[in-house]
């Protein structure tokens, strides 16, 4: 009996029981972007920094609700979960399902228990064929009221989907986890919204708040730091973020913090005025730099490097060009954060962006040993 049939048949006989949630800690995880296969192949991957590595991302069809496995996905994802696996030590590989602007997509998927089911269905019978140990939701973002309620039945009904798999199958239950918005609060939104917390602390192994893109070229009169920790003068920093998380009832173990390997670029109007927050004209050399760009750029133009203590940001500047971004000391102050705020862990976006593992070799040896 095939893989698809087997999960689809226990599927619609099995009845309901009461949800297994594993509280994790010590995740250290990273997101592989599957466009950099040919470049980081998985046997690349040095596990040793990692727990839990993330394939990202495939897609839903609008029309039938189900995952679109492509030709590629198909190639990359039996071989990305079998080398994670061999590798010593082992690591965890997670699908990643949706990406950036999956707002509608999900919206339509998660708006009917008819869409939900086949969703969910495909979900499993992908995780299962492939040889995945969890499933990841990258809702980029739910956007009205109506969303988050169906947010929060979907979360339901994918945990009890997965348990009742797992008693079928023998196997262990599929890990269920989520990229949400750096705060459980939506509050750019009309009206503002808020993430389903007590769902969230009852159906999901952990959520992992994407803390960065907080400033950025759209704000282009002034110099930011795109994933600063501390911020006193707004709600735009990790800090509030991971804050208002837990304040909505999600448990500090089921927190993964993010951290980004890129930084963002502005044109300074003044060369000798370049702090965070100094007047600029617009995005810098690209408007979005690789932590790699960043360190050969850096290098390559005599640039000055800055770690802020206040924000806990670095940034660097060569004439006009400024680029707010995390270094190896902002990346270890926040993984002492995580450490001290009893976070489940961090992850990184992504792979293949740093500079020879730089940035997760820091990451690990702190988290261990702090």
């Amino acid at each position: 009996m095939s893989v698809e049939r087997f999960v689809l048949i226990f599927l619609a006989t099995v009845g309901p029981s009461a949800p297994t949630v594993l509280a994790y800690s010590g995740v250290k995880g990273a997101y592989w972007p599957s466009w950099v296969a040919e470049t980081v192949s998985p046997a690349t991957i040095p596990t040793s920094y990692f727990t839990h590595l993330f394939y990202a991302f495939v897609e839903v069809d609008s029309e039938t609700c189900i995952l679109n496995i492509t030709q590629p996905d198909d190639k990359w994802m039996g071989n990305f979960t079998a080398t994670l696996h061999a590798k010593s030590p082992p690591a965890k590989a997670i699908l990643s399902i949706g990406g950036a602007n999956t707002g509608a997509i999900f919206s339509n998927t998660l708006s009917s228990h008819k869409n939900r089911t086949a969703f969910i269905n495909s979900t499993i019978v992908v995780a299962r064929k492939y040889g995945f140990d969890g499933l990841d939701l990258d809702w980029e973002f739910p956007n009205n009221i109506q969303d988050m309620s169906n947010l929060a039945t979907f979360f339901t009904a994918w945990r009890l989907a997965i348990d009742r798999e797992a008693r079928y199958s023998g196997k262990p239950p599929i890990l269920l986890s989520a990229a949400v918005y750096y705060s459980s609060d939506l509050f750019l939104t009309d009206p503002p919204l808020s993430y389903p917390g007590h769902v969230i602390k009852r159906y999901v192994d952990f959520v992992s708040p994407m803390t960065y893109d907080l400033h950025g070229s759209w704000e282009p009169s002034k110099t930011g730091s795109p994933a600063l920790l501390y911020d006193k003068f707004s709600n735009l920093s990790t800090s509030y973020g991971i804050s208002s998380w837990l304040n909505r009832g999600v448990p500090p173990e089921k927190v993964v913090m993010g951290l980004p390997v890129y930084g963002r670029t502005w044109k300074l109007l003044n060369a000798s005025d370049h702090k965070i927050g100094s007047p600029a004209v617009g995005a810098g050399p690209l408007p979005e730099m690789t932590y790699d760009q960043i360190v050969d750029f850096n290098l390559g133009n005599n640039a000055t490097v800055v770690y802020d203590e206040a924000t806990v940001s670095t940034y660097s500047y060569s004439g006009i060009d400024w680029i707010g971004y995390d270094n190896v000391e902002s990346v270890v102050n926040k993984v002492k954060f995580a450490k001290n705020q009893g976070l489940g862990g961090y992850f990184f976006w992504a792979l293949g962006d740093d500079k020879k593992w730089t940035l997760a070799a820091a990451g690990d040896f702190f988290y261990n040993s702090c």
